[in-house]
């Protein structure tokens, strides 16, 4: 059972959350235990089945991480208990996904469990990236200085999405108003002038022929079209999360004109950025080359970078053998790896990659991005102007036949 409480601690400063136990009874020994009055103690209800069913589209946001991270390490830097902290954050955490969760991870963490252990078992929410980070915060004894540096990460992260997104938002606007204009055109003004040819009994051009022949079929199967359009989404989204269709959707991306210079990049600065941070937190480099293998996004790079752990541990040099992928490397970054290998600062030199890559990657994505507005825009004047050419070619045509 769960209950949400509402108390205040000894200084007077008022604390909610949720707790989880067999009783109302046993949830306020719980609650003693941490020295707060219990002004408030209620069941909370099973959801209904509609109300779960919703949730389950309910995920943990970059954002919520973010909070999550900051949060923590700044309770953790004052010296505030681990599982007191994380029974803080559930309150203040909007999320009730991550409430869970949070719930989930305090009750570990009391049992006995390692955080990172913890953190483990929720890899949806939790990055091997970030359990990595916080098991080698753990180990040198600096898990607010982890924390601190994944808030930063994520946040990072959060801001570049963000941008992509917020830049998106003008040719999703054009492309809505584009199929918002062809709708009324075909259900509101092409059947009048259909009606109207047909009425006059003169023969229409073949463009107007093939216009209208179109929109009466769309019209006829506009239901079928509608299922088989979200069948074939459906189907090619479930076939992408399969191992095949993943190895196939990441070798064509890297080949696609234009993008493929970008996700490079990108591919590039995550790989080199969570490497040098593992191994600044005391990582092993066989493991940080694992954990940034599987967190790197794309299959093709994890299948290199984990040919590059198993040879790490043979002996092996890393900038030996990403050298041998140069159309994934290129030479600039090989090269950079060797001297950072050579001269014992190989975190250092990777994030000099990153920095580097970062600001190529920032370039990269305004130059398409600024390319995606006049296209949108000249698309949706071709698809609009093309509709209304061919109602004013049939138009015409009838004038000049009647006037002959």
């Amino acid at each position: 059972m769960k209950f949400e409480y509402q108390a205040r601690t000894k200084t007077g400063e008022a604390q909610s959350g949720i707790v989880e136990a067999a009783s109302q009874e046993a949830a306020l020994v719980i609650l003693q235990k941490y020295g707060v009055f219990i002004t408030s103690l209620e069941e909370i209800k099973p959801l209904p089945i509609y109300a779960k069913k919703l949730r389950l589209f309910g995920g943990v946001s970059r954002k919520d991480q973010v909070y999550f991270s900051r949060q923590l390490s700044i309770m953790f830097k004052s010296r505030v208990p681990l599982v007191e902290s994380l029974r803080t954050l559930i309150g203040q955490t909007a999320n009730p996904n991550f409430q869970e969760k949070i719930l989930k991870l305090a009750e570990a963490v009391e049992g006995g469990t390692s955080l990172s252990k913890a953190l483990a078992r929720f890899p949806e929410a939790f990055s091997p990236f970030y359990v990595a980070m916080v098991k080698s915060g753990e180990t040198a004894g600096k898990l607010s200085e982890a924390l601190e540096y994944l808030a930063d990460h994520l946040e990072r992260e959060h801001d570049f999405y963000s941008k992509v997104w917020g830049a998106m938002l003008y040719p999703i606007m054009v492309i809505v108003t584009m199929v918002g204009i062809v709708i009324l055109m075909i259900y509101f003004v092409f059947p009048q002038i259909s009606q109207f040819v047909k009425e006059s009994g003169i023969e229409p051009p073949l463009i107007s022929k093939i216009v209208f022949g179109a929109i009466d079929f769309i019209k006829k199967w506009i239901i079928v079209i509608i299922i088989a359009f979200i069948t074939l989404f459906l189907f090619i989204y479930q076939y992408l999360k399969t191992e095949e269709g993943k190895n196939l959707s990441d070798r064509f991306s890297l080949k696609v004109p234009i993008v493929k210079g970008l996700l490079q990049m990108i591919y590039l600065s995550r790989f080199a950025e969570n490497l040098s941070t593992l191994m600044s937190g005391g990582v092993h480099i066989a493991q940080a080359l694992e954990v940034s293998g599987e967190v790197v996004g794309n299959e093709v790079y994890k299948k290199i970078i984990f040919e590059t752990r198993d040879e790490v541990r043979k002996g092996e040099s890393i900038h030996a053998v990403l050298s041998k992928y140069p159309k994934q490397f290129p030479p600039v970054f090989t090269q950079m790896t060797m001297v950072g290998e050579k001269t014992g600062t190989l975190d250092e030199t990777l994030m000099h990659l990153v920095t580097f890559y970062q600001k190529e990657v920032n370039r990269a994505l305004e130059n398409i991005l600024g390319l995606l507005v006049p296209l949108s825009i000249v698309g949706l004047g071709a698809i609009v102007g093309g509709l209304v050419g061919a109602v004013l070619l049939t138009l015409y045509n009838i004038v000049g036949q009647m006037g002959a």
